[in-house]
């Protein structure tokens, strides 16, 4: 007996087998056309669409009771089409430094016998932003050999709504949307300013891995009537999926971010084992052609700083030369332990010597500061408690 995994990169919305399609998530024109199902005339499958639109991403929705500029009649319809409904929240844990990490568990609309999935998303508030790090996979197929989540095998991609989902329960829970109350425990920036300024494609999976699902997400996220957030703060970090990286400079447009870590194929190949495929030769040469590059937009290189590994003077005087001629700023990321992780953060002295290396060559190379380590939301320690399938649960989906 063999099973296929919902792991295919269609973006394609699913009805679940009730008929009812999940409404985060939909394109403009997918709830235009699911209307015109429903007998709605043109014009108004386009006025209607922009309603759900602006009730469901700017004030926040989640019943079509508060619609109150669509009529009752119409609304018990759109009840009986569309799903509204919300992930689980399995854990909220608030970080001594104001970091918070939500464990939200998914419900498969199409297979609703199948086992929920849960996945880790991360608040970072900070004094000029905050930072939404979202998941796109749960698990991940990278097995990178310093990260938590690399340990966690994938179980399947994220839809667009469940990636929407992510920014849409943490924008409720930060209290921003409309009339929301922001948490009362002084860690959340207050004010008319939105608590979600950032958003950062950083957490569980590969993104690229998941392209279509991420792309569509994005492009909602991004757009002006809906959750508005500016494409030059969306930042998507990949490790190196090379084909996908011109098509996201042209179809998506936002920053890049490229989980580097090693300046030698041999030892890249060890840390991010998927070097071996697109080694660092092919990687850089997409950075270098990536649209839109410039000294205003400029690529993030990771770097996560492990002792005696990859942090001597002369790997930093070889990143250096591995990015001559890209616009780059250079993240330089304390190694975050995790149970049973086999290295160690380099001492700070070696960090601080290279970063002089890389800032006296003329790139910013700011040491990022460690945020949420007590609850394991710091880079490279989201893992969530959901592991592939149980042989029998897989077995009851087999082709």
């Amino acid at each position: 007996m063999s099973l296929a995994l919902d792991i295919d990169h269609s973006s394609a919305p699913r009805p679940a087998p009730s008929g009812r399609m999940p409404l985060v998530g939909l394109s403009k024109a997918e709830i235009a056309g699911k209307l015109g199902e429903m007998g709605l005339s043109e014009r108004d499958q386009r006025m209607r669409a922009s309603q759900l639109w602006n009730w469901v991403y700017v004030n926040g929705a989640a019943d079509f009771d508060r619609m109150a500029n669509i009529s009752k009649g119409l609304r018990a319809e759109l009840r009986d089409v569309f799903d509204l409904t919300r992930p689980e929240i399995v854990s909220e844990q608030v970080s001594n430094d104001g970091t918070r990490k939500w464990l939200f568990r998914f419900r498969d609309p199409a297979h609703p016998n199948m086992p929920p999935v849960e996945v880790e998303t991360v608040y970072i508030p900070e004094s000029d932003r905050g930072t939404l790090c979202v998941s796109s996979q749960v698990g991940c197929t990278l097995t990178c050999s310093f990260c938590h989540t690399g340990t966690q095998k994938l179980v399947r991609n994220l839809t667009a709504g469940e990636i929407l989902a992510q920014v849409m329960m943490a924008r409720e829970r930060l209290g921003d949307f409309p009339g929301g109350v922001r948490p009362t425990d002084g860690l959340v920036p207050a004010g008319e300013t939105r608590a979600i300024t950032n958003i950062v494609m950083m957490g569980m999976g590969e993104p690229l891995y998941n392209y279509d699902n991420v792309k569509k997400a994005l492009l909602i996220a991004s757009d002006g009537a809906g959750l508005s957030i500016s494409k030059r703060r969306i930042t998507l970090s990949t490790s190196g999926v090379v084909p996908k990286i011109a098509p996201t400079g042209d179809e998506i447009g936002v920053m890049l971010a490229i989980s580097l870590h090693a300046v030698r194929d041999d030892l890249r190949d060890v840390l991010v084992p998927i070097n071996k495929k697109w080694p660092l030769e092919e990687l850089l040469e997409a950075c270098r052609t990536y649209p839109g590059v410039s000294n205003a937009k400029r690529i993030t290189f990771e770097y996560v700083m492990l002792k005696d590994i990859n942090d001597s003077d002369a790997d930093a005087k070889e990143l250096v030369r591995l990015l001559a001629k890209i616009p780059a700023k250079i993240n330089l990321i304390p190694f975050n332990p995790w149970p049973g992780s086999n290295y160690q953060c380099s001492d700070w002295d070696r960090i601080e010597s290279f970063a002089d290396i890389v800032n006296r060559a003329g790139y910013a190379s700011p040491v990022r500061t460690p945020r949420g380590r007590d609850i394991l939301a710091a880079c490279g320690q989201l893992k969530s408690e959901t592991e592939r399938l149980k042989k029998k649960d897989r077995d009851a989906f087999m082709l």
